[in-house]
């Protein structure tokens, strides 16, 4: 069948399935040429073989204890001293040791009477002897030095040290985890912070009460890590980190390149750090981080486990 076209010439509807058909020939050469210049931008963006390879590990969330580290010493939290009622008597005798065990009335030393005759001092109450000052020959009093003094409970305290600017982020029940030399790991609370500072040492104290049935010796010396509170968020490996005269950054991969970022970290715990800013969750980071890669540079990224690092 002819049809007349605009300008009134014949028109073959067989040209028209020509034409259509060549079309469709040039879109579908043009949608291949599109799909093998997308594939060989992908395959420019892949690293050569001589790039370098690198450990990459996947940054995670985690979560980080806020810790206030303090030491101190083991002091009881009950001990009563004992001293003769009277002065100007003098020690004959001493029956008992520090660190004894004596029972309520037990006889502790022996004291001779200007007068003639002697006296004995005895234990208030049943407990450990923790320090004892007797010895023979000397004169005891009753507002001098204590003759003995003895531990009446099995409570302890670690007295400990802490810098000022600490002190208002202690409170009292914070949990603690204690280290006792020749005890070892010990659980704890806060019981009490002090409300002023020494002015010489701007250094305040904290009392931590000891949870321990195990024998501890008086004045031995601790370490404690006080829990003020918990931050969750991306972690890295430490050796991710680099510090720069531009701050603290760290190298992530993108694309097979190294993208150098500024980060801001916070809390460290088992050989992690947090990074609060400049990292999201997910990305791929440089897991030994080194001054010889640099912005831009190509490397082939080795992928291993976080606890593998």
């Amino acid at each position: 069948m002819i049809f007349l076209n605009a300008l009134g010439l014949p028109h073959d509807n067989r040209c028209s399935d020509r034409r259509f058909a060549r079309i469709g020939i040039t879109l579908t050469l043009a949608a291949a040429l599109a799909a093998t210049t997308l594939s060989l931008a992908f395959a420019a963006e892949e690293a050569p073989a001589n790039a370098a390879a690198v450990t990459v590990i996947k940054a995670a969330k985690s979560c980080f204890a806020d810790t206030v580290d303090v030491y101190g010493i083991l002091l009881p939290k009950e001990e009563v001293a004992v001293r003769p009622d009277r002065p100007g008597l003098k020690v004959t005798e001493v029956l008992v040791d520090a660190g004894q065990t004596v029972a309520a009335g037990q006889a502790l030393a022996r004291l001779a009477v200007p007068e003639g005759g002697s006296i004995l001092i005895q234990a208030p109450s049943a407990g450990i002897v923790g320090q004892s000052s007797a010895i023979v020959g000397a004169i005891a009093s009753g507002k001098g030095e204590a003759l003995f003094t003895i531990i009446t409970g099995s409570e302890f305290d670690l007295v400990a040290q802490v810098p000022t600017r600490d002190l208002s982020r202690l409170k009292v029940d914070q949990p603690v985890n204690i280290k006792i030399i020749g005890a070892g790991d010990l659980d704890g609370k806060v019981r009490r912070v002090a409300a002023t500072v020494e002015p010489n040492t701007q250094l305040g104290q904290v009392f931590i009460s000891v949870a321990a049935k195990k024998f501890l010796l008086v004045n031995s010396p601790g370490r404690a890590a006080i829990r003020t509170g918990e931050s969750c968020g991306v972690s890295v490996p430490l050796t991710a980190i680099l510090y720069s005269s531009a701050g603290t950054v760290i190298q992530v991969v993108r694309r097979q390149r190294i993208e150098t970022r500024r980060i801001e970290t916070g809390l460290m715990a088992g050989g992690n750090i947090e990074i609060r800013e400049g990292l999201s969750e997910g990305e791929i980071v440089v897991a030994r981080a080194g001054a010889l890669l640099r912005e831009g540079d190509q490397v082939r990224p080795i992928t291993v486990a976080a606890d593998s690092n």
